[in-house]
């Protein structure tokens, strides 16, 4: 009901309107460029030019065996730092029962208890010291663990959102540098039409404004609304670019479509304005 009362609406505005024709171009308002985060040379590609793909789907994969090595020696380092840990713990524990041992047989003893008990109170509290500071070691062992697991994550690629690949500059054994885009991901849910209007047509055509539009490859009519009017005009051709939103109701719609673009507007109202400028 809503849709047929728009189009009423815009064709009896077509009948007491004039109309500007212009020519505009679908594309993407929610377009990702995908990059590496880390250097290193491409192992595999899992998608080309045209692909339709999911989130969170793997786009290609980097060689990891720089990163294996990193990932062994933190391991290695993990592995250490607790082996020391359980030793001094031990020794700590031992020192802990010959104290006691000690207290128990001290009335028995033929050595001197209070320097036999001052050496093991001093060894204690030095074991005591280098336990904690290998806790501290084993910590920080397994933080860099975390870390390089977190970097291996991202080693695969993968894409952000639904879309489609449409552009792609990577093969197997290129070499990546982070913060290069490598490829182009459009998202096919979110759809406009870009056009740029002459400055002369700019006071007919207002933010909210209905439109028709066409595009000629499939056949396709439709209808939309101006989304916005960059306020920067082009100074050689003196055009301003409008943004037009429209719902994508045809499943061969793709960004780059050429699109013929009606706007109607009301020349009474235009020569009212003008009046009252002058």
């Amino acid at each position: 009901m809503k849709k047929t009362l728009l189009i009423s609406s815009l064709l009896l505005s077509g009948l007491l309107a004039n109309t500007i024709s212009v020519t505009g171009t679908v594309v993407s308002d929610n377009k990702k460029y995908i990059g590496a985060r880390y250097m290193g040379y491409v192992k595999e590609v899992y998608v080309q030019i045209g692909d339709k793909v999911k989130r969170e789907d793997t786009l290609f994969k980097m060689d990891s065996a720089e990163f294996d090595i990193l990932k062994e020696q933190v391991n290695l380092g993990l592995e250490q730092a607790e082996i020391l840990t359980d030793v001094y713990r031990s020794k700590l524990d031992e020192i802990r029962r010959n104290r006691a041992l000690l207290i128990r047989h001290k009335d028995n003893s033929t050595f001197n208890f209070d320097d036999m008990n001052e050496n093991l109170s001093i060894t204690a509290e030095h074991t005591q010291s280098m336990l904690k500071a290998m806790q501290a070691i084993v910590k920080n062992a397994a933080q860099k663990v975390k870390e390089i697991s977190v970097i291996s994550h991202y080693l695969e690629v993968k894409a952000p959102s639904d879309g489609i690949i449409v552009q792609k500059n990577l093969h197997v054994g290129d070499m990546v540098m982070p913060g290069f885009p490598v490829m182009v991901l459009v998202d096919l849910d979110h759809l406009e039409i870009e056009a740029q209007i002459s400055e002369a047509d700019l006071l007919k055509v207002n933010e909210g404004d209905y439109v028709r539009f066409e595009i000629p490859s499939i056949r396709y009519k439709g209808h939309g609304k101006i989304k916005s009017i960059v306020p920067s005009a082009n100074p050689m051709t003196h055009t301003f670019t409008i943004r037009i939103t429209f719902k994508r109701r045809h499943p061969k719609i793709y960004p780059g479509m050429y699109t013929k673009i009606m706007i109607d507007y009301d020349p009474t109202k235009f020569r009212e304005i003008t009046e009252e400028e002058e």
